[in-house]
């Protein structure tokens, strides 16, 4: 069994859990997360708790294991995220990379002919800028907030000889000598 899937999960004051067939809906005050439950996976909720319980036989008993956990995590990861959020910090670095807000979606100029918009995924994912080089990716949704991150560190990877472009906050960034400086005198 999974030591995680063995955990139960707090709801905190003004967070429901409502099952719908195979699908769980956490509602809080930051939104509204849903959570595919497995057939093998069942949630039983009870007194501000809910846990996750194995429905499986011998057959499909390794699989059952793998979802027990993997469902618990989910169902924990949408409670945080609908109560205290979730929130990735990207900051752009390079002469003249820059970033601006155009409605909802981040506008960027990275170097290229043109200029790389990119949009929230999810209903309650919010992108912001809080000046030109650092750019905050929220929601309640660690998936959709992870992805819309994902995208626009993707507009721009960081370059390992300059270090410019667009990386997370608190990366380590690695600096390679360039072939002139590595070549050494004979």
């Amino acid at each position: 069994m999974s030591r995680i899937g063995l955990k139960p999960i707090a709801l905190p004051a003004g967070v429901t859990l409502e099952l719908n067939g195979n699908v769980a809906i956490v509602k809080g005050s930051k939104g509204e997360v849903s959570v595919h439950i497995p057939a093998d996976v069942s949630v039983e909720v009870a007194d501000g708790v809910a846990h996750v319980k194995l429905n499986a036989n011998e057959n499909n008993m390794r699989q059952a294991q793998k979802d027990h956990g993997t469902t618990a995590a989910n169902l924990t990861n949408a409670v945080k995220g609908v109560s205290e959020g979730w929130k990735k910090e990207l900051e752009i670095a390079g002469t003249g990379y820059r970033a601006s807000m155009k409605g909802d979606a981040v506008t960027m100029f990275l170097g290229y002919s043109h200029m790389v918009e990119r949009k929230p995924i999810g209903k309650y994912t919010k992108i912001t800028c809080k000046d030109e080089t650092h750019i905050t990716v929220e929601g309640c949704s660690k998936e959709d907030v992870g992805q819309t991150a994902a995208s626009i560190y993707d507009a721009h990877r960081p370059d390992v000889y300059g270090n410019k472009g667009v990386h997370y906050v608190g990366q380590k960034m690695i600096k390679k000598v360039g072939k002139r400086a590595a070549g050494g005198k004979k």
